[in-house]
């Protein structure tokens, strides 16, 4: 029976999808934390996330307009927003985050926390 229950296992494992795999793996993580999940978060409510920074980038000319990342935590992600920073030592694709700020809303309908505090978890 035990061994029935392996196998099916093992099977779902390798047939699945790696991103699917992953996004499990992160949802996990987060519950494990005490963290919200992402979407279950409401325009402003305080929040904090734990997830991986899919993406980082400097917007605007000059990066006038600071340092956009984009933080998947296995059910949705949510735009961290870092206004007049160039840089930040530490923020990088791949990255875990505790992250901790106000949620707001992009131009374009999107969920941030803009100036969030963080932990970097690895």
């Amino acid at each position: 029976m035990a061994a029935e229950g392996y196998l099916r296992r093992l099977t779902r494992r390798l047939t699945e999808h790696p991103e699917q795999r992953d996004a499990e793996e992160l949802r996990d993580e987060a519950a494990t934390t005490g963290a919200q999940r992402a979407i279950d978060c409401q325009r402003g409510q305080e929040v904090t996330v734990v997830g991986t920074l899919r993406s980082v980038e400097c917007k605007g000319k000059g990066c006038a307009d600071g340092v956009r990342a984009e933080l998947f935590d296995g059910t949705d992600t949510i735009a961290l927003v870092w206004l007049g920073q160039r840089r930040i030592p530490g923020i990088e694709s791949g990255r875990t985050l505790r992250v901790h700020g106000r949620l707001g809303k992009l131009d374009n309908g999107a969920k941030a926390i803009y100036n969030p505090h963080y932990e970097i978890q690895r």
